[in-house]
């Protein structure tokens, strides 16, 4: 028997099939895929707001000028409130949110947290490594209106 056969008389190889690339992935043999910046940012917006809870996105003065944005142009800015850090096969993903009065803050985040990655990971083929949840605001309801309607509650003493 040769010493390159094994006992059973089968010829095996010691050739390792090439790693094909996974399917979907950004850096092939191919070529390359590069995805914004702002690509990233305004899946994750779109993916935050899709969550039952949260009111807005964005700190005070990004709200404000958002609004005054919405105004002029009629177009909210998905990207609002929402900073990214994209590698060539990895994201990073930095929320701030308004949410409405009486949502469990724990389990919105992590509401959010899932649908932001499932919307990234689905969309872009990056790996999202991080998303970070700021609460900056709560969005109370409407204050009761009074009986004439001014938004002024009847006087509790006269």
């Amino acid at each position: 028997m040769s010493d390159t056969m094994p006992r059973g008389g089968t010829s095996t190889s010691t050739t390792v099939p090439r790693a094909r690339p996974q399917e979907g992935s950004l850096v092939t043999e191919q070529g390359r895929t590069t995805i914004a910046d702002g690509v990233v940012a305004k899946i994750a917006g779109l993916a935050a707001r899709e969550v039952a809870g949260v009111f807005d996105m964005g700190g005070g003065t990004a709200r404000a000028l958002g609004a005054v944005r919405g105004m002029v142009g009629g177009d909210r800015n998905a990207t609002q409130g929402v900073q990214v850090e994209v590698g060539e096969r990895q994201a990073a993903i930095d929320l701030d949110l308004v949410v409405e009065y009486g949502a469990a803050i724990p389990d919105l985040a992590g509401a959010v947290r899932r649908n932001v990655i499932a919307a990234i990971e689905r969309m872009t083929g990056l790996e999202v490594t991080e998303v970070n949840v700021t609460v900056n605001d709560v969005h109370l309801p409407e204050q009761p209106r009074g009986p004439d309607g001014s938004g002024q509650r009847e006087s509790r003493v006269q």
